[in-house]
């Protein structure tokens, strides 16, 4: 009876509302572009995510820009001494974003782990597939998600420029991708 017990706390706690938490393995899809890597799963109106990059820096995902950066709905993270640190920016301008909670928006990235050992920086969050919040955007797993990945080099700052990027074109629900630059 314990060891029942035992194992169902132990799955309760992978899990919120029956949705697997971020860090909770494996994702379901998995997108590989140079020294990072996306990871993901779609749960019930959620996003789970996981982003891995060759970087001591932060490492983030966008979705579905208007043009360049503007009107993505990026999650961006890296760890500093251990602790893990995870915002929602909004693209404001096509090479430029800010924090959600600047434009009058909320933080929506919840379940937030991280990991920085080796050289490589590793988060993981939950988002809401709409959030209804004016500064992100909806996403629909079964149409097509342009995902801009990106990463900074060395520094623990959301101000340090990228030194890595790349956009795709992804059907979350299957994991089809192709890469458009």
């Amino acid at each position: 009876m314990k060891r029942l017990v035992a194992v169902f706390i132990c799955c309760l706690a992978l899990t919120v509302g029956g949705t697997p938490l971020a860090g909770a393995e494996p994702f379901d899809h998995t997108l590989t572009d140079g020294p990072m890597t996306f990871s993901w799963s779609v749960g019930d109106g959620v996003l789970n995510v996981k982003l891995t990059g060759k970087t001591e820096g932060w490492v983030a995902v966008g979705f579905n820009p208007v043009k360049m950066m503007k009107g993505a709905n990026f999650i961006m993270g890296y760890v500093k001494d251990g602790k893990v640190t995870v915002t929602d920016h909004t693209g404001h301008a096509e090479r430029n974003h800010k924090a959600d909670t600047k434009s009058g928006g909320q933080n929506h990235a919840s379940n937030t782990v991280g990991s920085e050992k080796g050289g490589m920086t590793e988060i993981s969050f939950t988002i809401p597939l709409d959030s209804q919040d004016a500064n992100d955007t909806i996403i629909d797993p079964s149409g097509m998600t342009t995902v801009l990945l990106a990463m900074g080099g060395g520094r623990d700052s959301f101000r340090s420029v990228h030194t890595f990027r790349s956009v795709h074109r992804v059907t979350l629900s299957s994991g089809a991708s192709e890469k458009v630059k």
